[in-house]
């Protein structure tokens, strides 16, 4: 692409501007790499990126290539929680995709080396990898290590519970205070299986990142040496003309969601895997999702399902060790290309299960099927999601009476006053892709559940979504949203709801004649922000079930 700006007369304007830039003829005249760099120094997972891109551009040089950095936005989703800055999260997805498009294509890059970490960067980019269908690679700034508190390893999750327990009376001040100061020990992205982790764990799986990206903590020296590599894969991948719809197929995507249900992910890969896909022109349907499960065991325990962290991972041997030892069972398409240029099982032949407890064998998971489920029936027709691996073994099962609330704020107002009780079902709706806007993170209101002594007998759900760190009978991505006439702005306080995650359903148990006077009586409340980029994104997004895409509306799939 760059020789189409550089070369000949015509372009010596195009040359000139290279030249102000300090740029030699030598450099000019090799592959012009971009390294799309998310440091800021705002986020804790992002204030160590600067170094990793330091490390790119050395790989890629060394390589014979010439190395451009140009920025990523980030939004650390922990600070944006609880707030209207929750609603700018998953919105940011899309800015990073559509301004990564425009400065690559803008200045004619040969390549790309993305450098993401937190939650919306890496499918952000993922999605522009797909889009401009260049060689691309990705290298993440790591995870966070764990921190201690009372001589237990915790996490960020932790520290969000606290607040729950705080407010119960149950831990002190100063007690808080602990978690405040020890939880987050590090720079990196938060030390649990939450959803940054999560997809910089699939970014390996669907073989878009080298060995050892999602695992391997910030602070570690090793991540350094990753990004060297990486820098000086991509020039091989410019060699072979590798291209990220050549690696991200449709059997990549396979392998990604087999992985994630053996590992464990944050339910919002289910909204980041179909957006990803559509981008490379594959139709994700969530129902693949659940017949994978069927077959996959759940071998790991992450926080905030148990008590091992991202560095435990990293030890036992990372996510080459947990597809390896998956496809004991047969279930990954090992055939599939990858950035390093060899096939998936090439990549995991030699790889190592170090530590049973952190990777359970085949012949011991946790469980028989997956970490996540997809749920359906008539308060979710279109689909809604649950991290069914942090989910205790008595609430797989609950039946409840609901207690609504229209916003994040309202609930979580009840929950902190005590009026969620033992056998609730606390429903939070207006919260979707449109009715958020933004479909906010319910963080907040879950880890006061579980903070409160309320996670093995209260059920949440909504149309709005969850972190990583969310554990518990927390069911998402309900669809249709409330906002354009779903179900769930149909129930009123007091309806049983009927939860089975095992048998992947949900039920709202009100007949079905009442249901039809309800549904003509309703007029949806609108989105709650309606001028600026949330406006546009309300306009423009679909459900939770199709990866909240953006897509002009009645536009057919056809990408």
């Amino acid at each position: 692409m760059k020789d189409n700006i550089v070369k000949g007369a015509k372009n010596a304007p195009h040359r000139a501007l290279f030249n102000a830039l300090g740029f030699t003829k030598e450099e000019i005249s090799r592959p012009l790499v971009g390294i799309v760099s998310s440091k800021n120094e705002i986020v804790p997972g992002h204030m160590n990126i600067d170094k990793i891109v330091e490390s790119v551009k050395i790989g890629v040089a060394m390589a014979g290539g010439t190395p451009a950095v140009f920025p990523a936005i980030a939004v650390c989703d922990g600070i944006a929680m609880g707030h209207t800055g929750m609603k700018y999260s998953l919105v940011t997805r899309d800015l990073i995709a559509d301004s990564t498009e425009a400065m690559a294509l803008a200045h004619g890059f040969d390549a790309l080396v993305m450098v993401p970490n937190c939650d919306k960067n890496v499918p952000g980019l993922l999605m522009a990898a797909a889009r401009l269908n260049i060689p691309c690679i990705f290298v993440s700034g790591g995870p966070m290590l764990a921190g201690t508190v009372n001589r237990c390893k915790v996490s960020f999750s932790e520290t969000s519970e606290a607040v729950g327990s705080y407010s119960a009376g149950k831990i002190t001040e100063s007690e808080l205070e602990e978690y405040v100061q020890n939880s987050c020990p590090t720079c990196g992205s938060c030390s649990g299986m939450f959803t940054a982790n999560s997809m910089n764990c699939l970014t390996e799986a669907i073989g878009m990142s080298l060995e050892g990206n999602g695992t391997i903590p910030a602070v570690y020296s090793k991540r350094l040496l990753l990004a060297k590599q990486t820098g000086m894969q991509i020039m091989e991948l410019i060699k072979h003309d590798i291209k990220p719809r050549d690696i991200m197929t449709i059997d990549a995507f396979h392998n990604a969601l087999t992985i994630d249900m053996a590992l464990g992910c944050s339910t919002n890969s289910m909204l980041h895997l179909p957006a990803i896909a559509y981008e490379c022109g594959i139709e994700l349907n969530l129902d693949i999702a659940n017949k994978i499960s069927d077959k996959t065991p759940n071998l790991c325990h992450l926080a905030p399902a148990g008590h091992h962290f991202m560095e435990d991972l990293n030890q036992a041997g990372g996510v080459y060790a947990v597809m390896h030892e998956i496809n004991k069972l047969g279930l990954l398409k090992t055939d599939s290309i990858t950035c390093s240029c060899k096939t998936v099982g090439e990549n995991i032949k030699n790889s190592i299960n170090k530590d049973e407890s952190v990777i359970r064998p085949i012949e011991n998971p946790y469980s028989k099927t997956g970490g996540i489920a997809v749920l359906r029936g008539n308060l979710a027709p279109d689909s809604c999601v649950v991290k069914r691996s942090a989910v205790c073994e008595n609430m797989l099962i609950h039946e409840g009476p609901a207690k609504c609330f229209d916003s994040e704020e309202e609930a979580q107002e009840a929950i902190n006053t005590g009026k969620i009780v033992s056998g609730d079902v606390v429903v939070i709706r207006y919260e979707g892709p449109k009715g958020g806007p933004g479909m906010r993170e319910m963080l907040n209101p879950t880890s006061a559940i579980v903070g409160r002594g309320l996670g093995d007998s209260v059920a949440l759900i909504t149309d709005g979504r969850f972190s990583g760190a969310t554990r518990g009978a927390a069911i998402g991505h309900v669809s249709p949203e409330a906002a354009v006439g779903g179900p769930i702005a149909l129930v009123e306080d007091g309806d049983i709801i009927s939860i089975d995650i095992m048998a992947n359903k949900i039920e709202l148990k009100v007949d079905k004649q009442e249901l039809k006077v309800r549904s003509k009586k309703l007029k949806p409340k609108k989105p709650k922000i309606t001028t600026g980029y949330l406006a546009r994104y309300a306009y423009l997004v679909t459900s939770g079930n199709a990866g909240a895409i953006l897509k002009p509306q009645n536009q057919k799939y056809d990408n």
